[in-house]
Protein backbone atom coordinates (compact mmCIF):
# COMPACT_ATOMS: atom_id res chain seq x y z
CA UNK A 1 0.00 0.00 0.00
CA UNK A 2 1.46 3.54 -1.11
CA UNK A 3 2.71 5.58 2.28
CA UNK A 4 -0.44 7.90 3.53
CA UNK A 5 1.08 11.46 4.22
CA UNK A 6 -1.36 13.86 6.22
CA UNK A 7 -5.26 13.47 6.53
CA UNK A 8 -7.62 15.21 4.02
CA UNK A 9 -11.34 15.57 4.95
CA UNK A 10 -13.55 13.21 3.28
CA UNK A 11 -17.33 13.31 5.08
CA UNK A 12 -17.91 15.70 7.93
CA UNK A 13 -15.31 14.28 10.67
CA UNK A 14 -13.89 12.09 8.88
CA UNK A 15 -10.16 12.11 7.43
CA UNK A 16 -9.01 9.93 4.79
CA UNK A 17 -5.02 9.66 4.10
CA UNK A 18 -3.61 11.12 1.11
CA UNK A 19 -1.16 9.16 -0.66
CA UNK A 20 1.86 10.91 -2.60
CA UNK A 21 4.82 8.33 -3.12
CA UNK A 22 4.88 4.68 -3.62
CA UNK A 23 5.86 2.39 -1.08
CA UNK A 24 8.44 0.06 -1.40
CA UNK A 25 6.15 -3.06 -0.63
CA UNK A 26 4.31 -1.57 -3.50
CA UNK A 27 7.10 -1.38 -5.66
CA UNK A 28 8.18 -4.97 -5.04
CA UNK A 29 4.79 -6.42 -5.89
CA UNK A 30 4.85 -4.08 -9.17
CA UNK A 31 7.93 -5.97 -10.11
CA UNK A 32 6.55 -9.72 -9.17
CA UNK A 33 3.61 -8.64 -11.51
CA UNK A 34 6.19 -9.86 -14.30
CA UNK A 35 4.43 -7.49 -16.88
CA UNK A 36 5.87 -8.21 -20.36
CA UNK A 37 6.52 -4.66 -22.61
CA UNK A 38 4.74 -1.80 -22.45
CA UNK A 39 3.08 -0.54 -19.16
CA UNK A 40 0.92 2.94 -19.03
CA UNK A 41 0.86 4.54 -15.45
CA UNK A 42 -2.44 6.23 -14.94
CA UNK A 43 -1.87 9.30 -12.60
CA UNK A 44 -4.59 11.08 -10.75
CA UNK A 45 -3.29 14.38 -9.14
CA UNK A 46 -4.95 16.76 -6.41
CA UNK A 47 -3.39 19.61 -6.88
CA UNK A 48 -2.72 22.14 -4.01
CA UNK A 49 -3.92 26.04 -4.07
CA UNK A 50 -0.18 27.04 -3.41
CA UNK A 51 2.52 25.12 -4.26
CA UNK A 52 4.51 24.34 -1.09
CA UNK A 53 8.08 24.16 -1.69
CA UNK A 54 9.06 23.76 2.44
CA UNK A 55 10.94 20.62 1.38
CA UNK A 56 12.82 21.54 -1.87
CA UNK A 57 13.82 25.92 -1.18
CA UNK A 58 16.02 25.46 -3.92
CA UNK A 59 13.77 25.19 -6.61
CA UNK A 60 11.05 27.60 -4.95
CA UNK A 61 10.12 30.65 -7.71
CA UNK A 62 10.42 34.31 -6.14
CA UNK A 63 6.87 34.42 -5.57
CA UNK A 64 4.26 32.13 -5.00
CA UNK A 65 2.38 29.81 -7.33
CA UNK A 66 -0.61 27.91 -7.50
CA UNK A 67 0.21 24.42 -7.48
CA UNK A 68 -1.19 23.75 -10.97
CA UNK A 69 1.95 26.24 -12.13
CA UNK A 70 4.22 24.21 -9.69
CA UNK A 71 2.72 20.92 -11.54
CA UNK A 72 3.82 22.72 -14.78
CA UNK A 73 7.09 23.05 -14.37
CA UNK A 74 7.30 19.32 -13.01
CA UNK A 75 5.95 18.35 -16.41
CA UNK A 76 8.31 20.43 -18.54
CA UNK A 77 11.48 19.40 -16.03
CA UNK A 78 10.42 15.09 -16.55
CA UNK A 79 9.24 15.12 -20.45
CA UNK A 80 13.24 15.18 -21.62
CA UNK A 81 14.41 12.70 -19.15
CA UNK A 82 11.06 10.28 -19.69
CA UNK A 83 11.66 10.41 -23.22
CA UNK A 84 15.04 10.06 -23.30
CA UNK A 85 14.81 7.45 -20.82
CA UNK A 86 12.34 5.60 -23.45
CA UNK A 87 8.94 7.01 -22.07
CA UNK A 88 6.42 8.82 -23.55
CA UNK A 89 3.53 11.47 -22.15
CA UNK A 90 0.49 9.88 -23.92
CA UNK A 91 -2.21 12.25 -22.36
CA UNK A 92 -2.50 14.97 -19.70
CA UNK A 93 -5.82 16.29 -19.07
CA UNK A 94 -7.98 18.95 -16.61
CA UNK A 95 -10.12 17.05 -14.27
CA UNK A 96 -12.71 18.20 -11.68
CA UNK A 97 -15.87 16.38 -9.53
CA UNK A 98 -16.96 12.78 -10.89
CA UNK A 99 -20.00 11.98 -12.71
CA UNK A 100 -20.02 8.41 -10.84
CA UNK A 101 -17.97 8.22 -7.23
CA UNK A 102 -18.12 10.33 -4.47
CA UNK A 103 -19.13 13.93 -4.56
CA UNK A 104 -16.12 14.95 -2.25
CA UNK A 105 -13.85 13.26 -4.64
CA UNK A 106 -12.09 15.43 -7.18
CA UNK A 107 -8.79 14.59 -9.15
CA UNK A 108 -7.47 17.91 -10.93
CA UNK A 109 -5.20 16.55 -12.98
CA UNK A 110 -4.92 13.02 -14.69
CA UNK A 111 -1.57 11.91 -16.54
CA UNK A 112 -1.21 8.86 -18.74
CA UNK A 113 2.34 7.99 -19.06
CA UNK A 114 3.39 4.86 -21.48
CA UNK A 115 7.28 3.54 -20.26
CA UNK A 116 8.72 0.48 -22.51
CA UNK A 117 8.83 -2.19 -19.67
CA UNK A 118 8.78 -1.69 -15.73
CA UNK A 119 12.24 -1.77 -15.33
CA UNK A 120 12.40 0.95 -17.48
CA UNK A 121 10.26 2.83 -15.16
CA UNK A 122 11.66 1.93 -12.36
CA UNK A 123 15.42 3.13 -13.81
CA UNK A 124 13.74 6.63 -14.78
CA UNK A 125 11.86 6.82 -11.25
CA UNK A 126 15.39 6.28 -10.18
CA UNK A 127 17.50 8.58 -12.45
CA UNK A 128 18.80 11.64 -10.21
CA UNK A 129 18.74 14.28 -12.97
CA UNK A 130 15.00 13.53 -13.43
CA UNK A 131 14.99 13.89 -9.16
CA UNK A 132 16.45 16.77 -9.20
CA UNK A 133 13.26 18.10 -10.10
CA UNK A 134 11.01 16.16 -8.54
CA UNK A 135 10.54 18.87 -5.90
CA UNK A 136 7.70 20.60 -8.35
CA UNK A 137 5.65 17.67 -8.11
CA UNK A 138 6.18 17.62 -4.40
CA UNK A 139 5.05 21.05 -4.18
CA UNK A 140 2.23 20.93 -6.49
CA UNK A 141 0.28 17.47 -5.37
CA UNK A 142 -1.79 17.85 -2.48
CA UNK A 143 -2.99 13.63 -3.93
CA UNK A 144 -2.56 11.15 -5.79
CA UNK A 145 -2.72 7.81 -7.12
CA UNK A 146 -0.66 5.69 -9.70
CA UNK A 147 -2.21 2.72 -11.46
CA UNK A 148 -0.44 0.96 -13.81
CA UNK A 149 -2.08 -1.19 -16.34
CA UNK A 150 -1.57 -3.83 -19.34
CA UNK A 151 -3.16 -2.89 -22.40
CA UNK A 152 -5.53 -5.94 -23.55
CA UNK A 153 -6.82 -6.98 -26.51
CA UNK A 154 -9.93 -5.25 -27.75
CA UNK A 155 -12.74 -7.44 -27.52
CA UNK A 156 -14.09 -9.29 -31.49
Amino acid sequence: MPKPSRPMPCEPGETMPTYLEPSWEAGRDLVRRGIPGEVVMLNLLRLRPVADYAATPELAPGRPISGAEAFERYVAHTRPHLEASGGSLLFLAEGGPLLIGPQTERWDRVMLVRQRSVQDFIAFAGDPAYLAGLGHRTAAVADSRLLPLVESPLPA
